[in-house]
């Protein structure tokens, strides 16, 4: 099933990632990409629950709906980093982390052709994270300091969250990786005899 009111909703929320960008740079309003990046944000839970809801769960929608999440986020950091809006440690932390992470979850897919859930701790974290970075691009679009310390209030313990989220999906992927069959083609030749 491809044409989803789920798949949609992920695919527009790709399709604003160029917008939020453009918003950022070509128009230089961080008040009014605040704004979209925590809609796009906001919507991050809304495919997936229409998804479950009407029976539209879908392998597109499997890949979609992460895309979307990494890509508004990955767009976010990067283009708060090159714009000045969000505090270069706090962009340097969410991007280690996202790498580690999409690593190990791509080198899980490739060798064994699975997924690791998401935990509740990643989602909460994911969540302060949205509403900290519209934070901080709104103080720069203001220079209204109220949402510099509200950026600064969400951000620390979403980063913690998210690291802690971080150690519980590679303690999940190797696990996963320990208890996945070695197929014949990455076999030992002594194995398949």
């Amino acid at each position: 099933m491809i044409l989803t009111i789920p798949n949609a909703i992920s695919a527009l929320r790709i399709a604003l990632v160029p917008v939020f960008l453009w918003l950022v740079f070509a128009r230089d309003d961080p008040s009014t990409a605040a704004f979209l990046i925590g809609g796009i944000g906001a919507t991050d839970w809304v495919d997936g629950y229409l998804a479950r809801r009407l029976g539209q769960v879908s392998e597109l929608g499997k890949i979609l709906d992460p895309v979307a999440d990494r890509l508004a986020v990955v767009a976010a950091v990067v283009a708060g980093w090159i714009s000045g809006a969000l505090p270069w440690p706090i962009a340097l932390a969410i991007m280690v982390r996202e790498s580690v992470v999409a690593i190990g979850a791509l080198t899980l897919a490739i060798r064994t052709r699975t997924n690791i859930a998401v935990r509740d701790v990643g989602k909460l974290a994911t969540l302060l994270l949205y509403m900290a970075i519209p934070s901080f691009f709104l103080y720069a679009g203001t220079t209204d300091a109220v949402w510099r310390w509200l950026g600064w209030a969400l951000a620390i313990p979403g980063l913690i969250l998210y690291y802690g989220a971080a150690a519980l999906y590679m303690g999940d992927m190797r696990r996963a990786l320990v208890a996945a069959p070695v197929s014949l083609e990455h076999a030992d030749p002594g194995e398949t005899g």
